[in-house]
C-alpha cells in the first residue's frame, strides 16, 4: 500500500514485510525495513563500523560504473530517480509493485532506465511467524535517446544487501552459507554458487525483556540470469551481493536489454539446504512478468502487469 513520504509498504495479512522509500532526499530509492518472520528486521541502514559506507541502505539497487559514471556511492552527483509507478496489485497469493526508474548523472544525462517488479509471496501463511519471499525483476535498457550503455565490469552491482549487525559473522554471530553448505568469507568471496544464505540471532522483545530468534535471508540467483550460477561479493561485516558482471563487463542495447531476476527468503532457523532447494526449485520454474497496457475490460488503470504464460 502506498503511503505518504514517498513510501510503499508491503504487507500479508496486515503485517509489513517490507518497505520501499523513494523520495529525493536519498541518491538512490532503497527498501528498509526488510523484516524476518520474527516481525523485527534483518537489515539495516549502514555498515555497523564505517560511516563512509552510508550507501549501504539496507536493500537496494546500484552499480559501480555505468558508462563510467559510478552510481555506487553518496557524493559522486549520479542519482537514481522513479519517474512513476506502473501497478500496485494485491492478492493471495502474491502483492505486486512495479515501477520505473531512471539512472541520471551528475550532469543530468540520463544514462539508463529500469523497470522494477517486486513480488512479496508469504510461505507457510497459517503460521503466526509466516515466512516469506520477495522476487525482484530488474529490466534495463539504455536511457532516453541513447542506443546502448556499458556496465562495466565490478562486484558491485545490481542488488545489495546490507544485513542486521547481529547476523553478521563479524560484528554479531551469524554464518554465511552458499548452497552446497560451504560456509565463511574466505570459501565464498568471489565464488560462484545458485544461493547465499546470511543467518544469525535477532533480539525479539517479550513482556520480560527480550529473546533471541535465529533467522535469515537467502538470496537465490535465478538460472535465467547472465553468468548463472553468479559469483557472490560477500562479507564477514554483514554484506552479501550477486555480482552479474564480476568477470566481465556487460553491454544493454534496446534491443537486447538486461533482464534480471532474484529472491530474497526471510527464513526461521538456520540455513536450511533441503529447504533452500525447495525454494529455488519454485522460483527457477516460475514465470517473470511483463507490464502491458490495460485491456478493455480491465478498467481505471493505466498499466497492469502479470506473470508470462
Amino acid at each position: 500500500m502506498p503511503l505518504a513520504d514517498h513510501q510503499v509498504s508491503l504487507r500479508i495479512d496486515g503485517r509489513e514485510k517490507l518497505r520501499w522509500h523513494y523520495g529525493e532526499q536519498y541518491p538512490r530509492p532503497f527498501f528498509y525495513p526488510f523484516n524476518g518472520p520474527s516481525g523485527e528486521t534483518l537489515t539495516r541502514m549502514g555498515h555497523p563500523g564505517a560511516q563512509n559506507h552510508d550507501h549501504h541502505r539496507s536493500v537496494w539497487f546500484a552499480h559501480h560504473k555505468v558508462d563510467g559514471i559510478n552510481f555506487w556511492a553518496d557524493g559522486t552527483g549520479s542519482k537514481i530517480r522513479q519517474t512513476h509507478w506502473y501497478r500496485y496489485r494485491d492478492g493471495d497469493e502474491e502483492a505486486v509493485m512495479a515501477t520505473h526508474l531512471v539512472w541520471i548523472d551528475g550532469e543530468g544525462i540520463e544514462r539508463m532506465q529500469q523497470d522494477v517488479v517486486v513480488a512479496l509471496m508469504g510461505i507457510d501463511n497459517d503460521a503466526e511467524s509466516a515466512e516469506h519471499a520477495v522476487e525482484f525483476q530488474l529490466a534495463f535498457r539504455p536511457g532516453e535517446g541513447r542506443d546502448k550503455v556499458t556496465l562495466e565490469q565490478t562486484n558491485f552491482g545490481f542488488l545489495a544487501v546490507r544485513v542486521a549487525a547481529s547476523l553478521s559473522a563479524y560484528f554479531g554471530a551469524g554464518r554465511l552459507t552458499n548452497d552446497a553448505g560451504v560456509q565463511g568469507e574466505p570459501s565464498l568471496h568471489e565464488k560462484q554458487s545458485r544461493w547465499m544464505d546470511y543467518s544469525g540471532p535477532i533480539a525479539v522483545p517479550v513482556p520480560e525483556g527480550r529473546k533471541l530468534v535465529e533467522e535469515g535471508i537467502t538470496y537465490f540467483d535465478h538460472p535465467s540470469n547472465p553468468g548463472f550460477p553468479t559469483h557472490w561479493h560477500v562479507r564477514q561485516d554483514g554484506w552479501m551481493g550477486a555480482s552479474p558482471g564480476m568477470k566481465s563487463a556487460i553491454e544493454v542495447t534496446n534491443e537486447n536489454p538486461l533482464v534480471l531476476r532474484y529472491l530474497l527468503y526471510a527464513h526461521s532457523g538456520s540455513a536450511d539446504l533441503g529447504r533452500a532447494e525447495t525454494v529455488h526449485h519454485a522460483f527457477a520454474n516460475r514465470p517473470g512478468f511483463r507490464i502491458r497496457k490495460p485491456n478493455q475490460d480491465e478498467p481505471h488503470r493505466q498499466y497492469e502487469v502479470e506473470r508470462m504464460r
